[in-house]
């Protein structure tokens, strides 16, 4: 830890994009394609492009402003630095509330693949292990993380074979009729899987040589998941069928077994829970840090701010945040938290790009259309989601608002 209370500098790129690739591969390919494909169908790779899409615009928005302002926060420090005090604790507020229970669905996936009889136990466990290990330190984080993406990948890279190469005779189409709001409902939910970038900018304190290391860890960590996710996506059309898929509560384990590989169900089983497991990791540090940096300005309770003297890492925010997820993964519903989760993150990205839109030249400005398609993508795809997860979202965000215009009446 630095003298000044900062956190080290400790990641270079490969680490970053590695903590990114944690975020993401687990939620997208065990835990919202099967949903997805039941709202979208055959246009699944359809709403895969437009969540792309927005992603990348969002990606564009958050590098450009990440390598301005690298510290932890990630767009709660862009929306007060760019639009004011109110914008940035509404995109902090939304990205905790979201992220939060993005954790809670990433452990539920853990308990859900390891042992379904017990999933809410196991999630529970597992949030008490990825804490403990992100307390003693990012560096051992980013470690973790590196070797569960690369057995992870190794896992889908064999799925990939075996689903395109195998039997294709068992695929269903999906019963129902498939229209544009289907999907862009579709695209929100995939959305959940690409909102992992952001922990790259989130740890912007702790990343060497920020302004050239975040924009290029961002990008390549999108694009690198983006392939995994269309090939994943392709396998399991192939073989299971967009009925198939969109039934299938482990979709991946019945694309092996229906393509005449079923002794590689188990093995992908093992992945799904490294996968999720990785994912937990990196979004409970995020949303740790942003945490933090709430702390450091009053909006949450000072103590969160305290870094650890050894580990150097925000400890007492970290505990908080696993307190929180092991009483959600013990309450909560997997699916009903995956909508909630997309519409509160595209709330926090919308502030990103409004940000992103008032830099200039000399700032690193993206392209003018990228800050605007973007925050017109969040604004669209959010309020595709379903209706309970719009209003459940619009309410906490609300509540947060609330919190803010009675404080600042409080302390006039």
């Amino acid at each position: 830890m630095a003298s000044d209370g900062r956190l080290q500098r400790g990641l270079g790129l490969g680490d970053s994009v590695v903590v990114g690739l944690g975020a993401m591969v687990g939620a997208g390919v065990f835990a919202a394609l099967g949903p997805a494909a039941g709202v979208s169908g055959s246009w699944l790779l359809v709403a895969l492009g437009v969540a792309a899409v927005v992603a990348y615009c969002n990606a564009m928005s958050s590098a450009r402003l990440a390598a301005l302002y690298p510290v932890s926060g990630g767009t709660y420090v862009y929306g007060r630095e760019r639009l004011g005090a109110f914008w940035g604790y509404v995109a902090g507020w939304g990205f905790v509330v979201g992220k939060t229970a993005s954790c809670a669905a990433m452990a539920l996936t853990v308990g859900s693949y390891a042992w379904p009889g017990q999933a809410h136990a196991v999630a529970v466990g597992a949030v008490v292990l990825t804490t403990a290990i992100n307390y003693v330190g990012v560096q051992k984080s980013a470690l973790a993380s590196r070797v569960i993406v690369g057995v992870v990948l190794a896992v889908l890279a064999a799925v990939v074979v075996v689903g395109i190469g195998g039997n294709h005779s068992g695929a269903t189409v999906l019963d129902r009729e498939i229209g544009p709001y289907g999907v862009l409902q579709a695209a929100g939910l995939l959305f959940f899987a690409f909102a992992g970038y952001a922990r790259i900018a989130t740890l912007g304190e702790e990343v060497r040589a920020p302004e050239r290391t975040i924009p290029r860890a961002i990008m390549l960590a999108l694009a690198v998941a983006l392939a995994v996710y269309a090939l994943v996506a392709v396998a399991a059309l192939l073989t299971l069928g967009s009925g198939g898929l969109a039934a299938a509560h482990d979709p991946l384990a019945q694309v092996v077994e229906a393509a005449g590989a079923g002794g590689l169900a188990p093995v992908v089983r093992v992945g799904a829970v490294l996968a999720a497991a990785g994912s937990l990791m990196a979004l409970i540090l995020g949303v740790s840090r942003t945490t933090l940096a709430m702390a450091r300005d009053g909006h949450l309770p000072r103590a969160l701010a305290r870094i650890h003297p050894t580990y150097a890492v925000p400890h007492r925010a970290e505990l908080a945040v696993g307190v929180v997820v092991a009483v959600l993964a013990a309450t909560m519903d997997l699916r009903a938290a995956i909508g909630f989760s997309s519409f509160a993150v595209l709330a926090y990205y919308l502030v990103a790009n409004l940000s992103a839109a008032t830099l200039t030249g000399a700032e690193g400005r993206p392209s003018r259309w990228v800050p605007v398609l973007g925050a017109v993508g969040c604004v669209v795809v959010g309020f595709a989601l379903p209706i309970g997860s719009v209003l459940a979202g619009l309410g906490v965000l609300a509540v947060g608002a609330g919190v803010y215009g009675f404080r600042s009446v409080a302390a006039r």
